[in-house]
C-alpha cells in the first residue's frame, strides 16, 4: 500500500513523529510516495486540523481517502492518536478500516475554481470598512449582508469558523450548507441552513474589495459587481475511520460538555 504524507514541519515533536511514521509504514510492508505525479492509496496528515484540511484538499483532488494523526489542539478532523501509531499503520496496511464520506464545497470566480472540505469565506480586506454582499440562492434574491464577511460552510466546517461566528453545529451526516454572516450590521443577521444542492451567488456591492478563501486558501479578490458562485463539490471527501463514534459524542468530547 502506498501512502502520501502531509506534515506540518517546524515542530520537533511532529518531525520526530513523521520519521517514526515512515519507519512503521516500511516495517509493515507499505511505502511512502516521493516522486511527483504519484498517487497514493491513502493520504496521511500529521499535525492539527489545519494540516488535515490541506491534506484533505489534496486527497479530494486525487480521489483517495485521508487520515489525520492528532498532534494539534482541538482535532475535530484528525482520527488517529499518535500513541496508537503501530496499530494504526497495521490496520491501514491490512485494510481494517471504514470510510466516512462527507460533503465538499466548491467556489468559482470566473474560470477559477477551488474545492474545500470546510468552508468558503467572503471577507473584507479593509479592516475599517464593512462590505455589502448580495446573495442569490437558486436564482432567487435572498438578502444583502452589510457585514465583515460571509461564511458558507459544509457540516464538517460547521465546527470551525462558522461556529465561532455564531453558526449552528451540523452533523456531517446531513447534506446541507450553512450561511453565517460575520458581524452583520443588517436587520437579518441569523445563520441559515439550506439544501446542499443549492446554487449560491454572492455579488460585491459598492467599491469595497473582498477576498475569497476556500479552506483558508485564497481563491481571489473581488470588487464592485464581481461575483463568486458557491455550490457543493462534485466529489465527496473520504475520511478513514476506525470507530463508529457518533457525532454528538464527538462534539461532547471535544468541547468537554460532560
Amino acid at each position: 500500500m502506498r501512502f502520501g504524507l502531509h506534515v506540518r514541519l517546524g515542530r520537533p515533536e511532529i518531525d520526530s513523529f513523521a520519521a517514526r511514521l515512515e519507519a512503521e509504514i516500511a516495517a509493515a510492508g507499505g511505502s511512502v510516495i516521493t516522486e511527483p505525479g504519484q498517487v497514493p492509496d491513502i493520504m496521511l496528515a500529521v499535525g492539527g486540523d489545519g494540516t488535515m484540511l490541506a491534506a484533505a484538499q489534496i486527497a479530494v483532488e486525487w480521489d483517495v481517502p485521508v487520515l489525520g494523526f492528532d498532534l494539534g489542539t482541538l482535532g475535530f478532523l484528525t482520527e488517529a492518536d499518535p500513541s496508537d501509531l503501530s496499530d494504526v499503520v497495521r490496520r491501514l496496511v491490512g485494510g481494517d478500516y471504514e470510510i466516512d464520506e462527507r460533503l465538499t464545497i466548491a467556489a468559482s470566480i470566473g474560470d477559477t475554481t477551488l474545492v474545500g472540505v470546510n468552508d468558503v469565506v467572503v471577507e473584507k480586506i479593509d479592516s475599517t470598512r464593512l462590505v455589502n454582499l448580495e446573495v442569490f440562492i437558486d436564482g432567487v434574491e435572498f438578502t444583502t449582508y452589510r457585514a465583515d464577511g460571509l461564511i458558507i460552510a459544509t457540516p464538517t466546517g460547521s465546527t470551525a469558523y462558522s461556529f465561532s461566528a455564531g453558526g449552528p453545529v451540523v452533523d456531517p451526516g446531513v447534506d446541507a450548507l450553512v450561511l453565517t454572516p460575520v458581524a452583520a450590521h443588517s436587520l437579518f443577521d441569523r445563520p441559515v441552513v439550506i439544501p446542499a444542492e443549492s446554487d449560491i451567488v454572492v455579488t460585491v456591492r459598492r467599491d469595497r474589495p473582498v477576498r475569497v478563501n476556500v479552506d483558508k486558501s485564497v481563491l481571489g479578490h473581488m470588487t464592485d459587481g464581481d461575483v463568486v458562485r458557491v455550490r457543493r463539490g462534485e466529489r465527496r471527501a473520504r475520511f478513514v475511520t476506525f470507530s463508529a463514534r457518533s457525532f454528538p459524542a464527538l462534539v461532547r468530547d471535544k468541547f468537554g460538555l460532560a
